[in-house]
């Protein structure tokens, strides 16, 4: 199982409830300096006392807040956070489109409030408007220089638009100021897109020790934390910390489905099957649904894999008339299961709008199934130019280098992808030691 190919939207969003956790400093900088007058509120409906609250309700003490103090930007500030939650929670992508509404509001009523204008950096990033977060994550931290939280929205825009030197700086100076989830979790992705895995676990390990204000964002974390582990092959690490994930959020969807990615790892096809068709009943996003048909299509079920991945177009569609940018996991898809041509035209959207490794990998691989390897090659490089283990972004480059005619390099490439688990994807781990087999002469040892 490959890390799902938008996990950074997640660890985007990973985050957003750790808003709530600082609300009292945003609270005193929407005070110092808003241009309208500010209501106070009462000890009853004060938003930093729900903080640790089911998310629903939330949502329905902050839309009665708002129905109280309906020229207070404040009280649409913490109401969009909690409908940000609540897509993590349920994968409904309508919730961007309602939290951008009462943001627009909370602008209307104080166009000074950092805190609005920093929540609207995270829902453009959610929404992979990666230039848009970083124009509102620069404005919040204009206007509160002090508060944190604008330097996440800044680093997360900076590392997707592949300003990587720019993000190295924002990082160090957040970690810095303020040593907690968020930070942790960002400083674990920052390392594990360089190929520093062990790093990476590291501190993902300190994010879960961090805690958070909401289960859910600990919960995800500690998925993360399972994720790396099933990188690196540590199979019961993994299992270990997406059960612990569970037990901290019980029905936790990204950690059951890395769950089943440990199942189908073993094959144990039925039981990981059964478990991803589960997910994608409770959380019907696209990569879920993608794990599901690659598990069947390993399993040789092709016809219901088949059946299965014909959801991947209808939710994607959804998700764009939400406002989400869905180019380069939809570009993967195309490249691997659709239209190569439809995939290329996808992927070169992608890395003109943001030109980080993901999109990099996206049009090389794009490219490649499309018939161009040489081309693909080159953007195969830059997706690993940062030093990224990525089994799929080496396996991927495998591949081009493979059809380009490179050999050794394609020996060296799938050799990589395969050595820390040769068990990585159910679908494209025997494709990737198939390949270098074919590229070796001869049968490789490869560990695991």
């Amino acid at each position: 199982m490959a890390l799902p190919r938008n996990h950074l939207l997640l660890k985007l969003l990973a985050v957003a409830a750790v808003f709530f956790a600082a609300l009292a400093t945003f609270v005193l900088v929407n005070r110092a300096t808003s241009s309208a007058p500010s209501t106070a509120y009462s000890s009853d409906d004060n938003p930093a006392a729900l903080a640790s609250a089911p998310t629903d309700t939330q949502i329905r003490a902050y839309q009665a807040l708002v129905r109280a103090h309906p020229k207070d930007s404040r009280g649409y500030d913490v109401l969009a956070g909690a409908y940000l939650q609540k897509v993590r929670e349920t994968g409904d992508s309508s919730y961007y489109t309602r939290a951008g509404a009462v943001l627009a509001t909370a602008l209307r009523l104080n166009s000074r409030d950092p805190a609005a204008v920093t929540e609207m950096g995270v829902l453009a990033l959610a929404r992979h408007d990666f230039r848009g977060g970083l124009a509102y994550g620069d404005e919040a931290h204009r206007l509160a220089p002090y508060v944190v939280k604008p330097l996440g929205v800044i680093v997360d825009a900076q590392i997707e638009l592949g300003r990587y030197a720019e993000a190295g700086r924002t990082l160090t100076f957040m970690a810095n100021a303020q040593p907690n989830l968020a930070s942790y979790a960002r400083v674990s992705y920052w390392r594990e897109l360089h190929g520093d895995l062990p790093g990476a676990i590291r501190a993902m390990q300190l994010a879960v020790s961090a805690g958070g204000q909401a289960p859910e964002n600990v919960a995800y974390v500690q998925t993360l934390l399972g994720n790396l582990d099933f990188t690196t092959g540590h199979l019961g690490a993994a299992r270990y910390a997406y059960r612990d994930a569970l037990a901290r959020f019980p029905g936790y969807v990204p950690a059951s489905a890395g769950l089943a990615g440990v199942e189908a790892a073993h094959g144990q096809f039925p039981a990981a099957i059964r478990r991803y068709r589960d997910a994608v009943t409770r959380l019907p996003l696209p990569q879920y649904v993608v794990s599901l048909g690659e598990t069947e299509l390993a399993a040789g079920r092709r016809a219901a894999a088949h059946r299965d991945l014909a959801l991947v177009g209808a939710e994607e569609k959804l998700l764009q008339a939400n406002g989400v940018n869905t180019d380069v996991d939809l570009a993967l898809f195309e490249a691997s299961h659709g239209s190569p041509v439809k995939a290329v035209a996808l992927a070169r959207r992608a890395w003109a709008e943001a030109p980080s490794v993901r999109s990099a990998d996206a049009l090389g691989w794009a490219l490649t199934r499309a018939g161009r390897p040489a081309a693909g090659l080159r953007f195969a490089h830059r997706a690993l130019a940062l030093g990224s283990r990525d089994p799929m972004f080496l396996f991927h480059a495998g591949l081009s280098a493979q059809a380009a005619g490179r050999a050794s390099e394609a020996r060296a490439d799938l050799a990589r992808s395969l050595a820390l688990n040769p068990r990585f994807s159910p679908l494209y781990g025997p494709q990737a030691l198939r390949a270098l087999r074919q590229v070796a002469g001869r049968r490789p040892q490869v560990a695991g």
